[in-house]
C-alpha cells in the first residue's frame, strides 16, 4: 500500500493488471504414433506453449529401430504422463479393419506384430484384448493408465469394433474434417504451407486435430515446418487448447470414471 501512495504522489500512473483474453474456441489435438521421428519435437513444442493434447498409442516402429510402447519408450511417455497429457489405444500391433465377417467375426489386417500383413478373423472378445494390450503395456511403463479413448488406425471403424470397443470401457475418437493434418499425403501434391493454410482457415470451435508423430513415407515432413505455425495461428485467432477430457463428446466419461 505504502509502494502505491508513492507511485501516486509522484504523478505516475498505475496501469491495472490485464486479464487474460478469453479463449474464442477450443482446439483438440491429438497426436497418432507412428515412426516417432517427431516425438520429441512434439514435446517440446507443447511444453514450450503449455498445451496439453492427447496421444494415442500403438506399438509401431520407430526411426531408432525399436517399437513406440518398447521400454526403451518408457522415459518419453512418463514425462508427459507428468505433463497432464491424456492418452489412448490405438491398437497395440496397428491394426487396420478391413470389414464385419461372417459368424460375427471382425476381418482385420495388423500392421505390426506376429501377424503383420495377415488377414485375420477376430471374435469381439479379441478386437477387446488388442485393445487393453496398449492399457497394460503404458501402465507396465509408466504406472499410468489410458483414458477410456481409441481410435482406430486409419479411422476406420464399423458396427462390430464399435460396440466390441464399447464393451471393454473405449469410446471411439476420429477427428474433423478440417483436422485432418494430412501429414500422410504425398508433400509434392500437398506442400506443408498449403496444408496449414487450410487448417487455419477451417478449424472451429471444439473440432479435433489429428496428426501422426512421425511418417516415414512423407518426404517433406509436416511436422518441423507446421506444428509451432498452427498453434501460434490458432492462438491469434483466439483459440485455446485442451485434452479430450475436456471434450464436451467425452468429457461424462471420465465423470463416469471418478
Amino acid at each position: 500500500m505504502q509502494t502505491l501512495l508513492s507511485l501516486l504522489s509522484l504523478g505516475l500512473t498505475v496501469q491495472p493488471v490485464q486479464a487474460a483474453p478469453a479463449c474464442q474456441g477450443t482446439i483438440y489435438l491429438t497426436f497418432d504414433t507412428g515412426s516417432q521421428s517427431q516425438a520429441e519435437l512434439i514435446a517440446k513444442i507443447l511444453l514450450k506453449y503449455h498445451i496439453k493434447a492427447t496421444f494415442f498409442l500403438a506399438n509401431e516402429k520407430t526411426v531408432r529401430g525399436d517399437y513406440s510402447l518398447a521400454p526403451s519408450w518408457a522415459g518419453y511417455w512418463k514425462e508427459r504422463v507428468a505433463e497432464g497429457h491424456a492418452f489412448g489405444s490405438h491398437t497395440f500391433d496397428h491394426v487396420y479393419l478391413l470389414g464385419d465377417g461372417a459368424q460375427g467375426k471382425i476381418v482385420v489386417k495388423p500392421q505390426f506384430g506376429p501377424d503383420a500383413g495377415k488377414k485375420q478373423e477376430w471374435t469381439a472378445q479379441q478386437y477387446c484384448d488388442e485393445l487393453r494390450q496398449v492399457d497394460q503395456r503404458f501402465f507396465e511403463l509408466t504406472g499410468h493408465a489410458l483414458d477410456p479413448l481409441w481410435r482406430a488406425p486409419g479411422g476406420r471403424v464399423s458396427a462390430r469394433t464399435l460396440a466390441a470397443a464399447s464393451a471393454c470401457g473405449y469410446s471411439h475418437v476420429g477427428w474433423a474434417g478440417a483436422g485432418f493434418s494430412g501429414d500422410e499425403l504425398p508433400s509434392d501434391i500437398f506442400p506443408n504451407a498449403v496444408l496449414l493454410q487450410r487448417a487455419l482457415n477451417n478449424l472451429k470451435d471444439g473440432d479435433i486435430f489429428m496428426a501422426h508423430m512421425g511418417i516415414w513415407s512423407r518426404k517433406d515432413p509436416w511436422m518441423p515446418a507446421n506444428l509451432e505455425l498452427l498453434i501460434t495461428g490458432l492462438e491469434k485467432k483466439g483459440f485455446c487448447f485442451a485434452t479430450l477430457r475436456e471434450h464436451p463428446a467425452y468429457a461424462s466419461i471420465f465423470k463416469r470414471a471418478l
